[in-house]
């Protein structure tokens, strides 16, 4: 679906100096990410060949407002999502923790929504996701509807760890990392894709028994074989003997570091193994000059998870969601509204292992 209309639509003009470019082939674009303040891993062009490689139901639009000399000034990518159970829709960015239009002022911002708005005419798909995260201020709020249901949770770091520890709650951080350290557990990193299965499987379970779908093994699989190969990504196991009982898959780009998947096996939580990888991922982005770290996002209605984050002294901040059209009529979609998350949960807490797999893989094949 996508490549025949991706060439077809390089030749269309958006307006005002709006043109689409592949990220695959331009080579400017990764500089430019890595330039722009707002840049993140979700914006690299190995982002999109993870997308093309895993979801046929998507295709990436890369919307580029550029100089007379073809440098990139600012830029937004946008996936146009089809499917007959969540609807069309352009999102951007699929699947990203955290992501922002790569904008600098607000006039850049509304040329690129009136060329998002000319692109959704053209691929007659009416709705529009524009996610955020240091950039709302820059998103014309009476254009869009705003959903702020997604929280941020950060710490700034230093290079003295210990002065970053004081800041954790005292028993559900500080003492759980001492009891950590008394408890013979061990940290490796995985470079084999048996450590990534390992890692799989416990993450696996622990969507399991929060009413979640797991992400699909070939996604998780190929964020990490892309990244890890460019030095961006890495995976930490804690083990316990021989046996591993928890693990973080982490991203490491422009003076931060962000968990994007974690995993522990509840019948170890006495001995609190993934504080004690949280605390030495901690204490390794201190001793190496990284400026921040990041526990990605969480739905606001995630008590206990939201509490998790907030108990490392935590900054918070909303990551807004910028709804086109601008009707609170509209019915969100289906995966965010109550009945059909509760009977997700069900299913996932239900199905068996195997079950489990392909319902993770269908659920992936309609969300964005």
């Amino acid at each position: 679906m996508a490549t025949g209309v991706f060439r077809e639509l390089l030749e269309t003009d958006l307006g005002k100096g709006v043109s689409l470019i592949d990220p695959l082939r331009n080579h400017r674009w990764d500089r430019f990410v890595h330039a722009h303040p707002y840049g993140w891993i979700t914006h690299l062009s190995g982002w999109k060949r993870v997308l093309d490689k895993n979801f046929q139901h998507m295709c990436g639009y890369y919307l580029a407002l550029t100089t007379p000399g073809g440098a990139i000034k600012a830029a937004l990518p946008i996936y146009a999502v089809r499917s007959w159970l969540t609807g069309r829709r352009l999102v951007s960015i699929p699947f990203a923790t955290l992501c922002d239009p790569l904008v600098s002022e607000s006039s850049e911002m509304e040329i690129l929504c009136d060329a998002v708005l000319r692109l959704a005419e053209q691929l007659e798909i009416p709705r529009i996701e524009i996610r955020t995260a240091q950039a709302p201020h820059l998103l014309d709020r009476e254009r869009f509807r705003t959903d702020c249901g997604h929280k941020h949770h950060f710490i700034r770091l230093s290079r003295d760890p210990e002065e970053v520890r004081m800041r954790f709650h005292r028993s559900c951080v500080r003492q759980r990392i001492l009891r950590a350290e008394n408890s013979g557990l061990s940290i490796i990193r995985g470079w084999r894709e048996a450590d990534l299965m390992d890692f799989y499987l416990l993450h696996r379970v622990m969507r399991r028994k929060r009413g979640l779908p797991p992400q699909p093994y070939p996604l998780v699989k190929s964020l990490w074989q892309t990244f890890s190969g460019q030095g961006l990504a890495e995976l930490l196991l804690c083990r316990k003997g021989a046996e591993t009982v928890a693990g973080v898959l982490l991203f490491t780009y422009k003076g931060r570091v962000s968990i994007e998947y974690s995993a522990m096996d509840a019948n170890h939580i006495d001995c609190s193994p993934l504080h004690f990888l949280l605390w030495n991922v901690i204490k390794d982005a201190c001793r190496a000059g990284y400026q921040r770290f990041d526990f990605g996002q969480t739905k606001e209605q995630n008590k206990s998870l939201m509490d998790f984050k907030s108990h490392w002294g935590t900054e918070i901040l909303d990551l807004p969601h910028f709804l086109y059209p601008n009707d609170p009529a509209l019915p969100s979609p289906l995966y965010n509204r109550s009945l059909a998350r509760k009977a997700l949960h069900y299913l996932c807490n239900k199905a068996p292992d195997t079950a489990l797999s392909y319902l993770g893989e269908f659920c992936y094949r309609h969300m964005g």
